[in-house]
């Protein structure tokens, strides 16, 4: 058996005993850093376009260290389970500061900083198991609502587009390491439903 697949028959045995506890909100514990846009941009994105603060998912490349600190407060305060940075991390939701090509990186290192994370406490309380839970949020684009309110018929994004972007996300977390996903705050029917078929096509 795969490390994988043991962590998560340990997740859906305990599961079946008891609650399982999920971590807190992110983007209040990030604002409380007081961050500027340097720690945003970092060395890596130094010299982009645009602002980059407010832009929390990027500060898994650019800020590891808050991010993983973050994950550690959470599992210390008694969390079970604890979601990657990875929020806004598709390429539509990204497209709003330019940053569609850092999408697979900021993925990739959110759920690998959680998962470092999970395992050190797994290690340490071995009775307590920590695991990760990929996050996926909303977009800022919809299938089911219209983008101008004269037109009934029109959209901004095709299922197609955001199944893909979905899609995307989902194979990064995967391969860094995640034990489930988190479909979270998304209020578009047909853009969950995208987001689910990506989950069930991986």
């Amino acid at each position: 058996m795969s490390a994988r697949s043991d962590r998560i028959a340990k997740l859906k045995a305990i599961s079946k005993q008891r609650i399982l506890i999920l971590d807190g909100s992110w983007g209040v514990m990030i604002q409380k850093r007081g961050l500027d846009e340097a720690d945003y941009r970092g060395e890596r994105f130094a010299h982009h376009n645009g602002q980059l603060k407010g832009n929390n998912d990027l500060l898994c490349l650019t800020r590891p260290d808050i991010i993983a600190d973050l994950h550690d407060a959470y599992y210390a305060a008694g969390a079970d389970i604890s979601e990657t940075n990875t929020f806004s991390a598709t390429t539509i939701a990204q497209a709003d500061y330019e940053m569609e090509s850092a999408v697979r990186d900021i993925n990739l290192a959110g759920a690998r900083i959680a998962r470092e994370v999970a395992d050190r406490w797994t290690a340490k309380e071995p009775d307590k198991p920590r695991f990760v839970a990929g996050s996926i949020g909303p977009l800022n684009k919809m299938l089911s609502m219209s983008s101008d309110v004269n037109d009934p018929g029109a959209r901004l994004v095709t299922f197609d587009e955001v199944y893909q972007a979905y899609r995307e996300q989902m194979i990064a977390l995967h391969e860094g390491g995640v034990d489930l996903f988190l479909i979270e705050t998304i209020t578009d029917t047909m853009n969950c439903k995208a987001a689910i078929k990506a989950i069930m096509d991986l």
